[in-house]
């Protein structure tokens, strides 16, 4: 399989990071220029520098390209007979070897709109019982795609999204409305969503089940090294991994050993001690109580933004830079957090609050953009939690660090050490043309392992083109019920317009601006003996019936024109050739707009009196 990038693909693909710090250097090259490739069809150019130059130019495209990069084909229960086996026996093991009224901790990594941590939820519920599972069980969701992420929240699923739930589950987990069915509120309390990228931020950690299904076979091969090893450290002792179908590990990694190959369950090699290691803060003594005045004065004149958030969610603390860079006030201090506008500006607090609290152990949430005087600021925020060194809870405190000259200054760092590597692979270069031989001498065995690298990432790509193929399905699917509701309208209106006609005892007939009859009524035909199917289409003027069509011609027009004719007399025979005065009355047919869209005529007929 050949390995070589496409130099215009890779500038892409760097310019996307550059701009928006979208890095995606590490997924696979066929899937992601693939979907690459239809953004570039839907904005109609041909060339990766076109490209580069329209999302220039249209800002808002960073968006639809991330959405079709993230690829968020779910659901629940997928793969029924996976879940099964995880229902029979992983959960049951989960359960049985924690102590009673321990937590139980999992992590759905990737989990797209949801289906599949409610999945993970519904199975804990049903094997511990609705009380238990309330106190026990704590489920983390996450995901890149933060659309995803809002319509997780709601987890609000319309019919054909919970076909694949147990008729019992759904029953018992699932509340129906007006817009779709809702999953049970006690079942979405103990699910936490949050945005997490797999390859830059820490795992959660001490989990019992880790899911993360069809997510790896998008990276390449040394990121899934890396979210390997992090899965690893995010394993409690005991604790179970749980993959999709078209992803295997006994050829990749040592850190997993299987439980069961064919559902892709495995759990932490007790041999190899985990590649990422967290930090945990150490609890700072507290200071003499004659000391109070100094530390309040280091609080406040403290270099870094700050604010202290107490147990009861309000503001506690905010130190003279958080007052000035977020806009607070003295009186602000002791309100909720959730009244402030720094709860949800520059970042959603509350949530990662909640995290930190649960965790108990310290959050980063790296470069977050900040705009300070017009200027685009980065920040570095760590949220810690305040306790004692007997483990009581006081609060959590919030550093904000301006980080952006420093992020100046490591890429110029990075840029100066990427030449000094330039450097070094050269002076390399003697030392690997003298370990050639002994290359040749492994190359058999490569070769084998390429192979085996080579079936997998090809069934992996398979994979993937099918969940494309899946997403595409559900779109046309779509459209087909929008063109079949707008389909029966028009039939409906076709049906109404019909039975009007049919119903008016007079003869109508209608005319388009050319005098071409576009509707005959029953009434008409019956009068005059000329069916619908013979009038309709026709010019009027050269209709062969008993009324003389011609003298007609000038009243037609002038109803075109909007003008009001009154009802003219005109001498006819009827169908059966009976003398007959028929009465014609003119109208405008208008359009939406009150333009002249044809004429309506109206004719009314009574026999006519013969002189003896």
């Amino acid at each position: 399989m050949s390995t070589e990038l496409d130099p215009g693909f890779e500038e892409l693909l760097d310019f996307v990071h550059e701009a928006r710090g979208f890095d995606y250097s590490q997924y696979k090259r066929p899937s992601l220029m693939r979907r690459f490739e239809k953004r570039m069809q839907t904005a109609g150019v041909d060339t990766y520098e076109d490209y580069r130059s329209y999302l220039e130019a249209e800002p808002r495209e960073f968006a639809e390209l991330l959405d079709a990069i993230l690829i968020n084909v779910t659901g629940f229960f997928r793969d029924p007979d996976a879940w099964e086996y995880l229902a029979k026996e992983i959960v049951p093991k989960i359960v049985e070897q924690k102590p009673d009224g321990e937590r139980i901790r999992a992590w759905s990594a990737g989990c797209a709109t949801g289906e599949e941590a409610y999945t993970i939820a519904m199975l804990f519920a049903d094997a511990l019982g609705a009380e238990a599972y309330a106190k026990r069980v704590k489920i983390y969701a996450t995901d890149l795609d933060d659309d995803a992420l809002a319509t997780a929240r709601l987890a609000r699923y319309d019919a054909k999204a919970t076909d694949g739930v147990p008729e019992n589950l759904r029953a018992e987990y699932f509340e129906d409305g007006n817009s779709g069915s809702t999953v049970r509120s006690d079942i979405r309390r103990s699910v936490v969503f949050g945005r997490n990228d797999l390859l830059s931020d820490p795992p959660i950690s001490k989990v019992d089940l880790l899911v993360s299904r069809n997510t790896l076979m998008y990276f390449g091969a040394q990121a899934q090294h890396t979210v390997l090893a992090n899965f690893s450290f995010a394993l409690g002792p005991g604790g179970f991994l749980f993959l999709g179908k078209a992803e295997a590990l006994h050829s990749r990694t040592s850190l997993f050993l299987p439980v069961d190959l064919k559902h892709r369950v495995f759990t932490r090699n007790p041999g190899i001690a985990p590649e990422y290691r967290g930090t945990e803060l150490s609890p700072v003594a507290a200071l003499p109580e004659e000391n109070r005045r100094l530390r309040e004065s280091s609080f406040e004149s403290g270099p870094s933004a700050q604010l202290v958030i107490d147990t009861e969610g309000r503001l506690a603390l905010a130190n003279t830079e958080a007052r000035a860079l977020f806009n607070l006030s003295p009186t602000d201090v002791g309100r909720p957090l959730q009244d402030l506008e720094v709860s949800y500006r520059p970042l959603e607090l509350r949530s990662r609050i909640d995290q930190t609290i649960s965790e108990r152990r310290p959050l980063f949430e790296r470069d977050v953009q900040f705009g300070i005087d017009g200027t685009e600021h980065q920040l570095d925020a760590q949220f810690t939690p305040l306790q004692s060194t007997g483990g009581e809870l006081f609060g959590v405190s919030i550093v904000f660090d301006d980080v952006t000259r420093a992020r100046g200054l490591r890429n110029e760092l990075e840029g100066a050490k990427r030449e000094l590597e330039t450097a070094y692979e050269e002076l390399q270069s003697t030392v690997e043309e003298l370990e050639t031989t002994n290359e040749e001498l492994q190359s058999t065995n490569e070769e084998l392992e390429t192979t085996n690298e080579e079936l997998q990432s090809t069934n992996e790509e398979l994979e993937t083109m099918n969940e494309e193929l899946q997403s595409t399905n559900e779109e046309l699917l779509t459209m087909n019920d929008e063109l079949r509701d707008r389909t029966d309208e028009a039939v409906g209106a076709n049906a109404f317009l019909s039975s009007v006609l049919t119903s008016i005892p007079e003869a109508v007939v209608v005319l388009d601006p050319d005098l071409v009859v576009t509707a005959w009524s029953s009434a008409a035909a019956d009068l005059w003996g000329v069916s619908a199917q013979e009038a309709e289409g026709q010019f009027f003027l050269n209709l062969d019936i008993g009324l003389p069509v011609g003298e007609l011609r000038e009243p037609a027009r002038a109803a075109l024109g909007g003008q009001e004719i009154e009802s003219l007399p005109v001498p006819a025979h009827d169908r059966r050739g009976k003398p007959v005065i028929a009465s014609i009355s003119f109208a405008p047919l208008l359009g939406a707009g009150g333009d002249p869209r044809g004429a309506i005529l109206t004719m009314k007929v009574e026999p006519m009196e013969v002189s003896a």
